[in-house]
């Protein structure tokens, strides 16, 4: 058993709790590799903005469970070295599918566990969630629980539509399991094609115009929940700039549409207060190491190409803590 506390780690509690006072949200950044990691903190560091790092299960035995821990622990140390005396950093598990799951990664050192029982038949979803909460309280381990369910596709989370929370349900689920926060489903999608066009509208330039967020829904739920924690999963905006690069040198990416940067930062001023970005990470890598591939086809050193990855990552990382959430400053 290692506890999160001995790696310099925290979990969401406080964070959480001066976000919804503070009407901004904290940023979960997804982490696959040493270079999102580095960006991240770098951002962090930079901005002086609480951050979330997490690793879906998918990711976590890509990077091994053992390395991951001891790069967090490592990230809190490089978080000092640039000048950040007291790094509020958590290291939370997204999309956590069973309690097995969960319960290992709480015993390697997460601070916090989301467990995703969405698909579930609501009395199920109710009394997993519980059976991960009572023990992850023992460890003083933030537990994340989820109501509805999000279209699209992130590792093995796979959906083709929207199940959209229901309000109804929120203070029966919230009191009968003890979550900490709440995911919900208000028209946020995974992945890069969040939308067909069939859904969407066009500008004057052609360009796809999403639906709106259900903030309705939104709004409901905080109404019967007032001051919990909430979550929006599949919240990347896909900047269009990044999609251009990826296609400008060999990428085929088509049809890609996200979430409009100013209804998430609407959403951060509300009771919403962890964002979960992922894709837009992965684009900004992509269309770094894309440029060199194309415009330096000698290079073969990882570094020449995985630097301006991580570079572009952290402008990024610190356009979306400054520009959309609002966590600047509040570490």
């Amino acid at each position: 058993m290692v506890s999160y506390k001995e790696l310099g780690l925290v979990n969401t509690r406080d964070m959480f709790a001066k976000a919804v006072k503070g009407g901004y949200a904290i940023p979960a950044f997804n982490v696959n590799n040493m270079e999102q990691l580095q960006a991240i903190v770098q951002a962090a560091a930079e901005t002086k903005s609480p951050v979330i790092v997490q690793a879906s299960k998918g990711a976590r035995q890509y990077a091994n469970p053992i390395l991951l821990r001891y790069m967090l622990q490592g990230a809190v140390e490089y978080a000092k070295s640039l000048g950040w005396e007291k790094p509020q950093i958590v290291l939370h598990l997204d999309h956590g599918d069973t309690f097995e799951t969960c319960k290992d990664c709480i015993d390697s050192g997460f601070s916090s566990v989301m467990i995703d029982g969405s698909h579930l038949p609501y009395d199920e979803n109710v009394a997993l969630t519980k059976r991960v909460v009572e023990y992850a309280h023992q460890f003083d381990v933030t537990v994340e629980g989820e109501l509805g369910i999000l279209a699209g596709v992130e590792d093995d989370v796979v959906a083709e539509h929207h199940t959209y929370t229901k309000p109804e349900e929120v203070v029966d689920f919230v009191s009968k399991t003890g979550c900490d926060s709440l995911a919900i489903s208000i028209g946020t999608s995974h992945g890069a094609n969040k939308f067909t066009p069939a859904q969407c509208t066009k500008d004057a330039n052609g360009v796809l115009i999403p639906p709106p967020l259900r903030f309705d829904v939104l709004e409901a739920c905080e109404k019967e929940l007032p001051g919990f924690p909430i979550v929006l999963h599949g919240a990347s905006s896909v900047p269009q700039d990044q999609v251009a690069l990826i296609n400008k040198y060999g990428g085929a990416l088509k049809d890609t549409i996200g979430i409009p940067e100013e209804q998430l930062r609407k959403a951060a001023a509300s009771a919403v207060c962890k964002i979960n970005i992922d894709s837009d990470s992965r684009l900004a890598l992509t269309a770094a190491v894309r440029e060199v591939f194309a415009t330096k086809p000698e290079e073969f050193d990882p570094r020449k190409y995985l630097g301006p990855a991580r570079d572009n990552m952290k402008k990024l990382y610190k356009h979306k803590i400054e520009a959309v959430l609002g966590s600047a400053g509040k570490a």
